[in-house]
């Protein structure tokens, strides 16, 4: 007998015997109604569990991450509003069916439909089991290591500052609260830390914050225990957040005290941190054995400790009788049966295509929005106004672009590590703090994904938030907000659930003697892996603003996240060559944007094309004349959107052109020019060749440069090429 049939037996053997544990003598808030309705989803969730293993016997069913030991959640659903929005834990099936209750929505068909992967499970349409509901206000989650706690601090922080500025698709009440769960392993997490860090760090500089946060302590990460005490002896003295600890086996116990930290979220508008103690029943999954690392007297003892066997004790002490508590959770039993066998021949996804189809969330109608005034511009930007017409470095017109998207849209929001009073590193958001305030012009801890994670939660309440990397290699630590939190929402929720954003990161290499590998950084690869994504990296300053523009738009308008990777070295560039002011222009007419995809194209030559981006379109402009004295006529493609790829678009640049060099900063391995010569050699059978850097750090000193391409080696690739 497996362990899940010995706990079904001893529920029922224990129940029918009266043989339950002892509890508080003091009846509790909840009344025998409130009891029984809990009760019931408690046992749905326990039958749920032991369905999906079934299920996935049958080969109808993939996934037995199960809930059994935490239904104890179902009090502190019952503690919260269904209109606060809530980040669950993987184990909290109890929560979700307790919760639609509330709304007298029914869980067991769509759960059963997510554990089957069908197409008709309404959360994901067949993609993943996660746990989530638009109607419930729970974004799904899959199987988070704490993920999801950073963007719960930016849920919470978004719903003070959307009484100052409205969202045009706000989601939450202004009374409401962010709920976050997750288990007691998770916790060491770093993820974890950073985002309670954070949430005291928040509310210690007077900002509100309304969240709780929710450790579900089984004891047990997998199969490494969680030492005695070490949960409470680590949150007890938080600076700024509250601490409740509850036994979570007793609904009772757990709704009281959730009650009391919910009131205190939802009054104080500061954090609070409810710890309640559960049980895990089955170890970790269903293919996992307990007693392979845990004695049997252990897996015993948790088994005694069945949160269903106090739920029981709960309604004996409220005067129902052990056949009428039995009969709730074999007749629930059957139920799910009964449902699992009318859905054995759900659909499921098949082609790509369908698979696919949520990776790009929908389009959004909002209003047509004229801009400002050009009296509202003239005052806002103050003494810049009267330079509008001179041309500029890029850094200059990145924030008259910032400054206008944010004069024209208060939605739009940023956020991160030193860009308000200090004006940024490099000056690109010099002045902005001043001009919209510090509720909109964010300064951040030092802690990217958190400043990630600011972004991801507002933009769940409707923002539109433009958060900042400091240094492209900063971005590294925090890259799983944008994979695993960002960039998927869309595809799991079968697109119910978006949150678009604009994520600006200085990067790149070339800066003179400063930083090493740390402030000039190459590597591209992670971000143009991840499905969905817009990466894009203008080379000048008129680019910049019709780019940023239209990654605004991208995001406003069609819920998308776009990464705007900005070339650190390029930022105060004004010639080509000393004292020319070429590479300077002049700020773009409102309303100019670079769509997505649209290459830009200097030349006509037909001998050779060189395609490019970032510095390396700045360097290859310095070759023309070296290569016109070679008597090689160039044209110059600017690939500007380095994910997806414009292929298209390049192709038509590319026409009547004999030859192509695809000068490349990223590195050899993995960088951008691996993706253009494959796009080239599909469809074209010209000679190409590529220029890369090398497969290297960059160096700080004279060396900066060493390993990435520069201007002789464009002029010797390309003589190399077209005149071998």
């Amino acid at each position: 007998m497996d362990r899940v049939q010995i706990v079904h037996e001893n529920l029922l053997r224990r129940v029918a015997s009266s043989d339950l544990p002892t509890i508080d003598d003091e009846i509790g808030d909840l009344s025998r109604d409130d009891l029984i309705d809990l009760f019931r989803a408690q046992c749905l969730s326990r039958a749920l569990d032991i369905e999906s293993r079934a299920m996935q016997r049958r080969g109808e069913g993939f996934y037995t991450i199960g809930s059994s030991g935490h239904e104890g959640m179902a009090a502190v659903a019952h503690a919260l509003r269904p209109s606060d929005m809530a980040f669950l834990h993987y184990r909290d099936a109890a929560f979700q069916i307790a919760r639609a209750a509330q709304v007298g929505k029914e869980m067991c068909r769509d759960m059963l439909l997510s554990f089957a992967c069908s197409s008709e499970d309404p959360t994901s349409g067949g993609r993943h089991k996660v746990l989530g509901s638009k109607e419930l206000m729970i974004p799904p989650q899959t199987s988070t290591i704490a993920s999801h706690l950073p963007k719960a601090v930016g849920a919470a922080y978004s719903i003070g500052l959307a009484k100052r500025h409205q969202p045009e698709h706000a989601q939450m009440p202004p009374d409401s609260i962010i709920f976050a769960s997750f288990g007691d392993a998770s916790l060491n997490h770093s993820t974890a830390q950073g985002a309670i860090n954070t949430a005291g760090w928040t509310v210690v500089q007077g900002a509100k914050l309304p969240l709780l946060f929710c450790c579900e302590d089984n004891g047990i990460g997998i199969s490494v225990k969680t030492p005695q005490g070490w949960i409470g002896a680590s949150m007890r003295h938080r600076p700024g957040i509250r601490y409740f600890e509850a036994n979570g086996l007793d609904l009772q116990t757990a709704f009281a005290v959730a009650r009391q930290a919910t009131e205190y979220v939802r009054t104080k508008r500061r954090p609070a941190f409810l710890h309640l103690n559960t049980v895990r029943l089955y170890g970790h999954a269903g293919a996992d054995v307990a007693t392979s690392y845990l004695s049997r007297e252990e897996v015993e003892a948790d088994e005694a400790r069945d949160p269903l066997l106090f739920s029981a004790a709960r309604l004996a002490q409220a005067g129902m009788d052990a056949d009428k508590i039995t009969s709730i959770y074999e007749t629930t039993m059957k139920q799910v049966q009964e449902e699992a066998r009318h859905i054995r021949n759900t659909p499921r996804l098949s082609a790509a295509s369908d698979v696919m189809r949520s990776i790009i969330p929908p389009k959004r109608s909002l209003p047509k929005s004229n801009g400002p005034s050009e009296a509202d511009r003239a005052r806002v930007f103050g003494a810049d106004h009267s330079l509008m017409d001179q041309p500029q470095p890029m850094s200059k017109l990145i924030n008259w672009a910032l400054t206008d998207l944010m004069l024209a849209y208060p939605e739009t929001i940023m956020m991160g590590e030193d860009i308000g009073q200090k004006g940024g590193v490099y000056g690109v958001t010099q002045k902005l703090q001043s001009r919209f305030g510090a509720h909109r012009v964010v300064d951040s801890l030092l802690d990217e994904q958190s400043i990630l994670g600011l972004a991801i939660g507002m933009a769940h309440n409707g923002f539109v938030p433009l958060p900042e990397i400091q240094f492209l290699a900063y971005l590294h630590n925090a890259e799983d907000q944008i994979r695993g939190e960002a960039a998927t929402l869309p595809f799991f929720s079968n697109g119910q659930w978006t949150n678009p954003m604009v994520v600006r990161i200085a990067g790149l290499g070339y800066q003179k003697g400063f930083g090493g590998h740390f402030h000039n950084d190459n590597a591209l690869a992670v971000l143009r892996d991840i499905p969905g994504l817009i990466v894009a990296c203008p080379s000048n300053g008129a680019d910049a603003v019709g780019m940023l523009r239209e990654c605004h738009r991208l995001a406003r308008e069609e819920q998308r996240v776009c990464v705007f990777v900005e070339p650190i070295a390029l930022y105060p560039v004004r010639d080509i060559e000393e004292g020319d002011g070429v590479w300077m222009t002049r700020y773009p007419a409102a309303g100019h944007r670079i769509p997505n995809g649209e290459v830009g194209v200097s030349g006509g030559g037909e001998d050779l094309a060189i395609v490019t981006f970032g510095n390396g379109h700045y360097l290859s402009h310095k070759t023309v004349p070296q290569l016109e004295n070679l008597g090689i006529d160039t044209r110059i493609i600017d690939l500007r959107w380095l994910s997806p790829l414009p292929v298209r678009a390049m192709h038509m640049a590319l026409a009547g052109c004999k030859h192509v060099l695809v000068v490349d900063e990223t590195r050899r391995s993995c960088g951008v020019a691996e993706a253009v010569m494959a796009a080239l050699h599909e469809s074209d059978h010209r000679s190409f060749a590529r220029l890369t850097a090398e497969d290297s750090f960059i160096a700080t000193g004279p060396a900066y440069a060493a390993t990435l391409p520069s201007v002789e080696d464009i002029v010797a690739a390309a003589r190399n090429l077209v005149n071998p």
